[in-house]
């Protein structure tokens, strides 16, 4: 049985569902909504997989209620890419450096990452290390990912430094 009805904004267009008080946001996003961008992976707030954008603010969508989004704007890694196809370019940074291996992290990573950029469009290394601290990678050891993210940075930036 579905109890609370939630209305809120999803990567730009208003969403109207049913859920269950205990539901997370990264299950009704992933199991109602079919946006299987958003992993599940420690469920206890620690690795970043599951970041999304709420308000603008990155959180961890694994322990975050559905019902906490009510009346906010989510975004997530399926919002990015503009209606022509366009990757937006955080994503084809991680595209074009490398950035990934097998890939289940590089969500989280992007949207932790365009929180930051979207607070600070030119954010020293130190600043992208310590801001992504929260996101976990087994894979790539983070060179690519930081590399990637300062990339961004300067194309969103116009090139600016």
């Amino acid at each position: 049985m579905r109890d609370v009805a939630l209305k809120f904004q999803l990567n730009g267009k208003p969403v109207e569902i049913e859920c269950e008080a205990e539901e997370t946001l990264a299950e009704v996003l992933r199991n109602q909504l079919n946006l299987n961008g958003t992993k599940i992976s420690c469920e206890v707030q620690v690795c970043g997989a599951c970041t999304v954008l709420v308000n603008d603010l990155p959180v961890s969508a694994c322990t975050y209620l559905a019902y906490e989004a009510q009346g906010k704007s989510v975004t997530t890694i399926e919002g990015l890419e503009k209606p022509d196809g366009t990757l937006h370019p955080i994503q084809q940074a991680f595209i074009d450096d490398f950035a990934f291996q097998c890939g289940f992290c590089t969500p989280g990573m992007i949207m932790s990452a365009k929180a930051l950029l979207d607070e600070n469009p030119t954010p020293s290394r130190e600043e992208i290390i310590h801001h992504m601290d929260g996101n976990i990678c087994r894979c790539t050891g983070y060179v690519p990912i930081v590399a990637a993210i300062e990339r961004a940075a300067q194309t969103m930036s116009g090139g600016k430094k």
